[in-house]
């Protein structure tokens, strides 16, 4: 490496390369060609971009990295920095909320009397808007350049927790050269991310996780299957939006992922864990100073999912506060989370996932970090969560800066998704382990029917007051589904189903009129869809394999913009919202009203 040319590596830097590219070419590291660089002084320079195209001063700059021969334009000051750094750029399955996180962190911390330096190479973000940071670099989210800015800078620390999992994935680097990594460690990060590690605090803690293993080759997922039992959930490790999660429920199927979805290592172990079937999901968001020396943890919220585990919690509908949990359910969940955050020395935010199956509670995934949930429970809770975690980070206590209780509104707010299938006719609605939506809507209300009535007004389509309902179920659903059929005909709806779904119905004493599959005849569902007979759709699925007709009447619906709920669950909550609107009508009030009504 010491042979190397300073002008060829010099021109290999002005053409692009990353230290990382030049170390695979030459045989060495990556942190060798970063002293090379060093030791010749080949930094890279940083230009200012006129955001106001020299029509007047601008005042928050913009800049970008080279490494010709021209002028730093930096602008000196002496106050001290934090860096923070975005998510990077963003794709469908990855929760823009990580850029809320950000913006309020700039604020918080410009509150404080911080300069801060955002880095961030997305410009569809409201945290690279000339408002938001003080100065803002457009610079990939690379251990080689987040160390240029911040040693260029002089930074007095970094927030790596706000932007997802991108910058998580470099925080035990840049603290490895130097970086003052504040809020929550990253070993502690670490500890959350790593499976044994993980396991073993929990252990310590005497907190029940779903059985598990780890695999690096088909041969060790197949034993981690067969040890754990099917079906299970495999998933990569540190991977963003739960990219490549699948639920599997045979050696083949596990074969396939294996072979095709994604590639093992002993660096990157697949995740094989126990599906925990018809077990409700809750996400618990808090915030917590152990890590700046404090002795307070607070409890943000606790949405219940209201789809059964196995949907990515991008996706699923919640609701907050819980609404059908048991009181000592909610108590163990409040005591795993207080205990887990004290263990791993959380200073900021922290979330936890946990699945409840009747009076069991398990962890599912600790991330102690800013997750997509904070920007709704600050809203639902009126307590601007990120804002709070930034100045922890900081090292404020939670009595000093006035939050130290947990709120429980006497309102219920549901978040609901929003899906971009309209753009992709024919592709299956049905939700799994990989997140899909592209955004969520919240709806407020006395009672959470009411609440998740708006919720689906707001993510289109609304639900229907009144017409006719099309049930197919498949068996092990068809008893469930007699009680939400018999509300549905007390509110006046029309019931029709295919022919095992309908008998079902009337030897429960129902009037059903029965439609034709659709390979047996008409008139069948997709006709009335198409003619707009329909009004209300649920549709869950046959099997691990979904059908062919299933998805064409799942894909009808969405091409009609016909409500539709392919979970008992969803269409249990779609019931009890028609009825309060048909018995309520609809009201609404701006969110400070809320807000206000908290703080009496």
């Amino acid at each position: 490496m010491a042979s190397q040319k300073p002008s060829l590596l010099a021109r290999a830097k002005s053409l692009g390369f990353s230290d990382r590219q030049i170390a695979a070419l030459v045989g060495a590291t990556e942190d060798e060609v970063r002293a090379l660089r060093k030791k010749v002084g080949l930094v890279p320079s940083y230009r200012l971009v006129d955001t106001c195209a020299a029509e007047f001063e601008a005042y928050t700059p913009y800049y970008y990295s080279t490494y010709d021969t021209g002028d730093d334009e930096v602008r000196k000051t002496d106050t001290k920095k934090v860096m923070i750094l975005g998510g990077g750029p963003n794709r469908i399955g990855q929760g823009i909320e990580f850029d809320y996180c950000c913006v309020h962190a700039a604020f918080a911390l410009k509150e404080l009397g911080f300069e801060t330096i955002m880095v961030n190479s997305n410009p569809e973000t409201v945290s690279t808007d000339y408002d938001t940071s003080d100065k803002l670099y457009f610079e990939p989210l690379t251990l080689e350049d987040v160390l240029h800015i911040y040693e260029r800078e002089g930074c007095w620390g970094a927030i790596a927790q706000f932007g997802g999992q991108t910058p998580l994935n470099l925080a035990l680097g840049l603290q490895k050269n130097g970086v003052n990594i504040i809020g929550t460690s990253p070993q502690s990060i670490e500890v959350a991310e790593d499976r044994k590690l993980f396991a073993a605090m929990l252990d310590k803690l005497n907190i029940p996780q779903p059985p598990n293993g780890l695999a690096t080759n088909e041969e060790e997922a197949l034993a981690a299957a067969g040890k754990v039992g099917y079906p299970v959930l495999v998933r990569p490790s540190f991977v963003l939006g739960g990219r490549a999660m699948q639920i599997v429920y045979s050696d083949d199927e596990l074969r396939h992922y294996m072979r095709f979805a994604v590639e093992a290592s002993p660096e990157r172990p697949v995740l094989v864990d126990k599906f925990l079937e018809e077990a409700t999901e809750v996400d618990v968001d808090c915030i917590a100073d152990i890590g700046v020396g404090g002795d307070t943890v607070v409890i943000g919220g606790m949405l219940e999912h209201i789809e059964f585990a196995g949907c990515h919690s991008g996706d699923a509908a919640m609701v907050l506060p819980p609404h059908s949990l048991r009181k000592d359910v909610i108590e163990t969940m409040r005591k795993y989370t207080h205990a887990m955050a004290r263990e791993l020395k959380v200073a900021g935010l922290m979330n936890v996932q946990f699945a409840v199956k009747g009076k069991d509670v398990w962890v599912l995934e600790v991330n102690p970090r800013a997750s997509r949930t904070v920007p709704f429970v600050s809203k639902a809770i009126g307590q601007p969560l990120a804002k709070l975690a930034a100045k922890v980070m900081t090292g404020k206590k939670l009595p000093e800066l006035g939050f130290t209780k947990e709120i429980t509104p006497k309102f219920f707010s549901v978040k609901e998704s929003v899906f971009p299938f309209s753009k992709f006719p024919g592709q299956d609605i049905l939700l799994g382990p990989e997140m899909r939506s592209t955004g969520e809507v919240m709806g407020i209300g006395a009672e959470w029917g009411i609440a998740y009535a708006k919720a689906q007004m707001a993510a289109a389509p609304a639900l229907p007051k009144s017409g006719k309902v099309f049930i197919s179920v498949r068996d092990s659903d068809k008893k469930a589904i007699i009680p939400i059929a018999k509300d549905l005909a007390a509110l006046g709806f029309e019931i029709t189903a295919t022919d095992g779904t309908a008998q079902v119905l009337k030897d429960a004493g129902l009037t059903v009129q029965t439609l034709f599959k659709l390979s047996e005849g008409r008139p069948h569902c997709l006709d009335l869809i198409k003619n707009g007979e329909l009004h209300l759709i649920i549709n869950t699925p046959a099997g691990k394999s979904p059908r062919v007709d299933e998805v064409k009447i799942r894909t009808a619906a969405v091409a009609n913009k016909v409500s539709i709920m392919t979970t008992l669950a969803g269409a249990k909550a779609a019931a009890l919202g028609i009825r309060a609107l048909r018995e309520q009508g609809l009201t609404v009030a701006p969110l400070q009203e809320y807000h206000a009504a908290l703080k009496k």
